[in-house]
């Protein structure tokens, strides 16, 4: 099976071109295989690139735990590019089929490559107290304090939290300093918690100032992860639903800097990011 690595600022994953390519197995084992980092090509999961009635091109994504996954902010961008980057199309505006929605992405080009990628990744979502509230202009004006924050239990401490969907699900935090943070033993508690009957994505967030706050991610199925696209969005709208910061911000996670713009005419979220090609070859089964 041909593949190709790609990343966003680190969160990597293998990609596979299925509309020349057929999948040896099930997708959900064929990512546990390539995803491990000792005896696969070693990723945070599997992206299959696929055509789409609905959109230019449709993105099928599964976690390194084979579960399937609803939606990846790094990985929506490394698609637009690597169908730009392959020829697949010459448009630098791409529609992108998701299990969360079509995705409309716009392409900055350099000497014939996708040097960035902005993303129109839609309204969020506000979770928290299962209100499942898109986040429209009218819906933020309506918001209570108590609305916004929702306290849970974690290994015998009682936590705070704003639990908004970007497409997947994420917990999001406000600590101290990210640097100390016992991330092997908090992430899996909250991923797992009893809140969420479908586990969580989980983002640790420190503010540095009203525009520049530093995240460390757990993601769902995953574990620790160098970035994670839709956690850096949700991040950016639960800062700004806290009072912490505008609506524009930069989120710096540990692979780098993802920018994060909360559209104030129709609060759809923009995220303006990298996406890299590692290499390429073929995966034998």
């Amino acid at each position: 099976m041909k593949f190709t690595k790609m990343h966003g600022i680190g969160n990597d994953y293998v990609y596979v071109n299925c509309l020349e390519e057929k999948l040896p197995m099930e997708p959900g084992r064929l990512a546990e295989l390539v995803s491990d980092r000792h005896f696969g090509i070693g990723s945070d999961g599997l992206i299959l690139i696929k055509p789409s009635e609905k959109a230019d091109f449709c993105m099928d994504m599964y976690n390194a735990d084979g579960s399937r996954g609803m939606m990846c902010g790094n990985g929506i961008r490394c698609v637009a590019k690597y169908v730009y980057d392959h020829g697949m199309t010459n448009m630098t505006t791409v529609s992108i089929e998701t299990l969360s929605g079509i995705k409309k992405i716009d392409l900055t080009v350099k000497n014939g490559k996708v040097s960035l990628a902005n993303v129109d990744m839609g309204l969020p979502v506000l979770l928290n107290h299962n209100l499942n509230l898109e986040l429209t202009p009218e819906a933020v004006a309506g918001l209570t304090e108590d609305q916004i924050m929702e306290e849970i239990e974690v290994n015998g401490k009682v936590l705070k939290m704003i639990h908004v969907s970007m497409g997947n699900p994420h917990a999001i935090f406000f600590i101290e300093n990210t640097e100390d943070l016992k991330i092997e033993e908090w992430g899996p508690a909250i991923e797992n918690h009893p809140r969420f009957a479908d586990r969580t994505n989980v983002e640790f967030v420190q503010l540095v100032d009203k525009e520049l706050v530093k995240i460390r991610v757990w993601e769902r199925g995953s574990a620790e992860t160098m970035a994670c696209g839709t956690g850096a969005c949700a991040t950016a709208v639960s800062c700004c639903l806290a009072g912490l910061t505008g609506r524009y911000v930069d989120t710096r996670l540990l692979g780098g800097t993802l920018h994060i713009h909360w559209n104030e005419e129709n609060n759809h979220v923009e995220m303006c990011g990298p996406a890299t090609e590692v290499y390429h070859g073929v995966f034998e089964v």
